[in-house]
C-alpha cells in the first residue's frame, strides 16, 4: 500500500488496566494479572466519581461498559475486581510510551494520555514498509514496557484513529483513502469520529444508520439540520482531514479547572471554599505557563444535574490566586438560585504573556506586587517538597481538598506507593 503521507495512530489497549497490571506484576510481585480476570479500574464511590475508567476484556464479556457507574458494574458481575485509579503511575506510563515513539519519528503528537499520533512519512529507509514499522513498535512496547497497543495507518490523522479501533487488542491495522467504502463505510454511524450520541439521533431521525450513509447525504441537508458539525462529519466520513501531527501542542487558549464536590454545598461559604481550590491549582497553572487571563467564568451544577454559568472580564488580566477567587465569588453569587451545587468549576480565557500591564485605579490599595510575590513564593516551596507542604489555613479541618480539579491529589499519589 503506497501512500504519499505516513500517518500512525498509536492507541494503548485498556489503558489503565493494563498499566496496572504491568506494575502490579512488575513492582509488587504479584503473580495475578488483572488483564487475565475480570477486573476494573473504577473511580471512588464516596468522591461521587465511582465509574469505571476502564475494564479487562473478560469483564466485558459480562457487558460491563467504561462508564458504568461502579454499582451497575456490580450489579454485572458480583465478584468483579476493582483497584482504584493511579494517575501519577498512568503519567509515568505515558511518558515511557511516547519517549519510545519518539525513537521513530520527530514529529510525535500526544493527543491523551493513551494515545498519539506519528507523522511517519518518508522513513520507509530506516523502518521498513509502514506494516512493518508498526508492527516492530508494537513488539518493542510489548517487550519493553509490558503492555500491548493497537497502531492505525493511513494518509491522515482522522482515518488512522479509526483504523486504530478496528479489531484489538495488539493489533495493527490500515484504512487508506481506497479502503474507505469496504472498511469504513460499511460501520454504524455513531462509531465515526466526533458523532456523539445527540449527533447520532439526528442522523437516525435523517434515515443515517452507516458511515457510508452520511458519506452519501447531501451536504446541504446536513448543514440545515446540523450546521458546521454536519458538513465536518460529511467530510469525515468521506475520509477528508488536513490536519497535522504537531509535535509541539499549540498555545492553550485557556486554563480551567472543576471538581465534584463529595458532599452538596447549600451554602455561600462553601461554595467560597470549593472556589478558592479551585483558584489555586488555576492560578498556579496560569503562573507556571507565564500566562495570565483576562476573562473568567465560574460554572455549577445542581442536584438535578441542571448546568449554569457566568462569565465576566476581568478588571485587569491577573493570575493571582486570591484575585480570581474573589470574582469567582462574585460569578458565583450572580448566577447560583440557592438549589444545593454538587459540581463546580472556574475557567479562564483571554490568556495574555504574563508581562501584560495593569490598568492601576485610583481607589484600589491593594499590592497586586506583593501578592503576585507571594503565589510564586508559594508555588516554588510545593514544587520543592509537595503540594501539601503549603496551605491555607481555612482548609486545615475541611473536606475539601486545598487545590482541588482535574485529578485530585488522592488520585494522583496512592499511599501504596
Amino acid at each position: 500500500m503506497k501512500m504519499e503521507k505516513v500517518i500512525f495512530h498509536v492507541d494503548v489497549n485498556s489503558a489503565y488496566l493494563s498499566w496496572e497490571a504491568v506494575y502490579r506484576r512488575k513492582y509488587r510481585g504479584e503473580t495475578l494479572d488483572l488483564r487475565d480476570i475480570p477486573s476494573a479500574v473504577g473511580g471512588d464511590v464516596n468522591q461521587r466519581q465511582g465509574i469505571i475508567l476502564a475494564k479487562s476484556i473478560p469483564a466485558k464479556a459480562y457487558g460491563i461498559r467504561t462508564g458504568d457507574s461502579v454499582w451497575e458494574a456490580r450489579q454485572k458481575y458480583g465478584p468483579l475486581t476493582i483497584v482504584p485509579p493511579d494517575y501519577s503511575l498512568y503519567d509515568r506510563s505515558s511518558r515511557a510510551l511516547l519517549k519510545l515513539l519518539r525513537e521513530y519519528s520527530p514529529d510525535v503528537e500526544q493527543y491523551s494520555i493513551d494515545e498519539a499520533y506519528m507523522d511517519m512519512s518518508g522513513t520507509e529507509k530506516l523502518f521498513g514498509p509502514p506494516m512493518q514499522a508498526a508492527d516492530t513498535i508494537r513488539q518493542r512496547i510489548g517487550e519493553e514496557l509490558g503492555f500491548t497497543v493497537n497502531i492505525g495507518i493511513s494518509e491522515n490523522k482522522l482515518l488512522a484513529k479509526m483504523a486504530s479501533d478496528f479489531k484489538k487488542p495488539d493489533r495493527t491495522h490500515t484504512l487508506s483513502v481506497n479502503e474507505i467504502p469496504q472498511k469504513l463505510w460499511p460501520l454504524p454511524v455513531k462509531e465515526l469520529f466526533f458523532v456523539g450520541r445527540a449527533s447520532a439521533r439526528k442522523l437516525y431521525n435523517l434515515g443515517i444508520y452507516t458511515i457510508g450513509d452520511l458519506a452519501q447525504t447531501d451536504v446541504e441537508i446536513l448543514r440545515r439540520h446540523m450546521k458546521k458539525q454536519g458538513e465536518l462529519i460529511w467530510n469525515f466520513a468521506n475520509g477528508r482531514d488536513f490536519s497535522l501531527v504537531e509535535a509541539v501542542p499549540p498555545p492553550n487558549k485557556g486554563y480551567g479547572n472543576s471538581t465534584t464536590i463529595p458532599v452538596d454545598v447549600t451554602t455561600s461559604s462553601q461554595a467560597s471554599l470549593v472556589l478558592l481550590a479551585l483558584a489555586e491549582t488555576v492560578g498556579a497553572r496560569l503562573r507556571k505557563d507565564g500566562k495570565k487571563a483576562e476573562v473568567l467564568s465560574v460554572s455549577a451544577k445542581d442536584y438535578l444535574f441542571r448546568t449554569s454559568s457566568h462569565q465576566c472580564r476581568l478588571p485587569a488580566p491577573t493570575n493571582i490566586t486570591e484575585e480570581l477567587h474573589f470574582h469567582a465569588c462574585r460569578l458565583f453569587l450572580e448566577l447560583w438560585d440557592g438549589c444545593p451545587v454538587r459540581h463546580l468549576g472556574i475557567h479562564t480565557g483571554r490568556i495574555l504573556d504574563w508581562d501584560a500591564m495593569r490598568q492601576m485605579e485610583l481607589f484600589d490599595t491593594r499590592d497586586y506586587g506583593k501578592l503576585e510575590r507571594l503565589d510564586r513564593a508559594v508555588d516554588t516551596i510545593r514544587r520543592r517538597y509537595g503540594m501539601d507542604a503549603v496551605k491555607r489555613a481555612v482548609f486545615l479541618d475541611s473536606p475539601i481538598d486545598h487545590m482541588s480539579g482535574g485529578i485530585s491529589r488522592e488520585k494522583r499519589y496512592r499511599c501504596d506507593h
